[in-house]
């Protein structure tokens, strides 16, 4: 039996938002077996093309619409989790501590918390913005940061939510886009949504109801493995 990603071929945006409906979660690239990845659903030649078949697009598109949540949630890895699925897949898979509380308790880093109190009063703030705010824009301190913006999407304190493009002092295009943050219940409030209040326990059997029949056996077995459920 083939996975879905070797049986779909998409173009388009909204192809990409029907198969994301369909599914509840989307690796930006190839990332759980059996399963599909924007990038193993996407021809390559549409990529970095800065048109609107462009797929590196999309991933600032998704969470700007707010038709999903978009970060490093699961093994440090970019994904996808639907406007439906997310404020369940919170429940599920963050953290039940505020991070206050795991910094206490050993938990956390301080640059995560840093940079949390930061964004939580500076929601949608660009990766050189925090960086400046956080006074970790030297070169040996990107390390520290990288990890700590990559720690607490794990942890679902932050998602992705767009990328901003860096201008120059007369407003034109200047270099590489910035990506940019805010709090996931930020986020989840701007789009409508409301922290689920069920338990873990329930988040996952809810999540568990609506892979089976979709996902493979083999996704749904690597998925429990890497979010411990």
């Amino acid at each position: 039996m083939k996975s879905m990603e070797e049986q779909v071929s998409i173009t388009t945006y909204e192809e990409a938002a029907e198969i994301l409906a369909k599914v509840g979660i989307l690796p930006l690239a190839p990332l759980i077996p059996e399963h599909p990845s924007i990038s193993g659903i996407t021809k390559a030649e549409n990529w970095h093309t800065g048109t609107e078949l462009d797929p590196w697009a999309w991933r600032a598109r998704f969470p700007g619409e707010g038709l999903a949540g978009y970060g490093k949630f699961i093994k440090k890895k970019a994904v996808l989790v639907s406007k439906e699925w997310f404020p369940v897949f919170v429940a599920a898979a963050g953290s039940s501590l505020a991070l206050e509380e795991r910094y206490n308790n050993g938990l956390s880093s301080r640059e995560a918390l840093t940079l949390l109190k930061i964004i939580r009063t500076n929601q949608g703030i660009d990766t050189r913005s925090l960086r400046a705010e956080a006074e970790m824009k030297a070169k040996e301190k990107k390390s520290q940061f990288d990890n700590a913006v990559t720690e607490l999407q794990g942890s679902l304190d932050i998602v992705i939510s767009g990328v901003k493009e860096r201008h120059n002092a007369v407003g034109e295009k200047n270099g590489w886009n910035s990506t940019s943050f805010e709090t996931a219940s930020h986020w989840l409030k701007e789009s409508g949504l409301s922290m689920n209040p069920g338990t873990r326990e329930e988040a996952i059997q809810w999540l568990h109801s609506r892979m089976d029949g979709i996902w493979t056996p083999a996704a749904i077995t690597w998925i429990n493995k890497a979010l411990s459920w």
